[in-house]
């Protein structure tokens, strides 16, 4: 039987590590936003910090998933000047806090299972 070459490697830690890191992501933006307003890149160094580098979104990440979030009202945004330089400051919005608790709270429901599942290989 031969092995599919676009079979993910389920025994490399590679694999499970971006899996996860793609969904944290979302979550982590808008966690570092509920704290004070930023701009992309700080997003960026500022999700790293929080997770201790295990979520490290990329600007291929973490622009498009700000659009979504302003698309969906969940962070608005203001443009400002620095340096000759337009960025733009996103701000979480009620909605977006909102968001979050609900998301925090679905991740608890994970973090728990994970917590069953470390028992159940223990054992």
């Amino acid at each position: 039987m031969s092995i599919n070459s676009k079979s993910p490697d389920l025994l490399s830690p590679g694999y499970w590590n971006s899996t996860i890191r793609m969904s944290l992501s979302k979550f982590f933006i808008l966690c570092v936003l509920c704290d004070r307003d930023l701009h992309g890149y700080d997003i960026a160094k500022e999700v790293i910090n929080r997770t201790k580098g295990c979520c490290a979104p990329k600007e291929g990440t973490i622009y498009p998933v700000l659009k979504q979030f302003t698309e969906g009202g969940y962070v608005t945004y203001e443009t400002e000047t620095v340096s000759g330089r337009e960025r733009k400051i996103y701000t979480v919005t009620d909605k977006g806090r909102e968001a979050f608790k609900v998301g925090l709270g679905e991740w608890m429901k994970i973090t728990q299972a994970l917590n069953d599942c470390v028992s159940m290989a223990e054992a």
